[in-house]
């Protein structure tokens, strides 16, 4: 799709690589790179998962709204979003005047790379991290296709890989 951008902004499940492929494109493109997740830290200066204990997901979701509408301000950007991001309307159409690149994957695959992390507070209290995940991507695949320019699925690819389908989808 030929959209006016100024930025580039990555959605997609938990796992699906976002800030490994976001760091990765930025540098490529020479680009600045922010991670909302990153920025809400930074700014509170507490991990996600103390946030949820606190304030709830409601609370953390006013905070990465916050952080969405800064981020889409800065041109030449490559920015990568927390996984329910897209589940406000207010954030999806945030996204309307960015170049936005869904990044899919199996649950499999998204189990695997999720399966060490112990800063994900929607898998924490989880006693079946596949369901979670499949629920989760039922609940929230809808919104990743609709605010998407491109989809690409990352199973099984390699960095560089993602790197050059996302490169060649970018509108010139």
């Amino acid at each position: 799709m030929d959209k006016p951008s100024s930025n580039i902004v990555l959605v997609g499940p938990m796992g699906s690589g976002k800030t490994s492929v976001g760091r990765r494109l930025a540098c490529v493109l020479k680009w600045d790179f922010f991670d909302s997740d990153f920025e809400i830290v930074s700014q509170t200066g507490v991990a996600i998962d103390h946030i949820f204990d606190i304030e709830g997901e409601a609370g953390f979701r006013v905070r990465e709204t916050k952080v969405l509408k800064d981020l889409c301000k800065i041109p030449n950007a490559v920015i990568a979003t927390g996984g329910g991001i897209i589940v406000k309307a207010e954030n999806r159409a945030l996204l309307n005047n960015s170049f936005v690149v869904y990044l899919s994957s199996t649950v499999t695959q998204l189990v695997e790379r999720t399966a060490s992390s112990k800063s994900r507070p929607l898998l924490e209290k989880s006693k079946n991290r596949a369901q979670t995940i499949l629920d989760l991507l039922n609940t929230r695949a809808p919104f990743y296709q609709e605010v998407a320019d491109v989809v690409i699925d990352t199973t099984g690819k390699k960095l560089y890989a993602i790197i050059n389908e996302i490169k060649k989808a970018i509108p010139k």
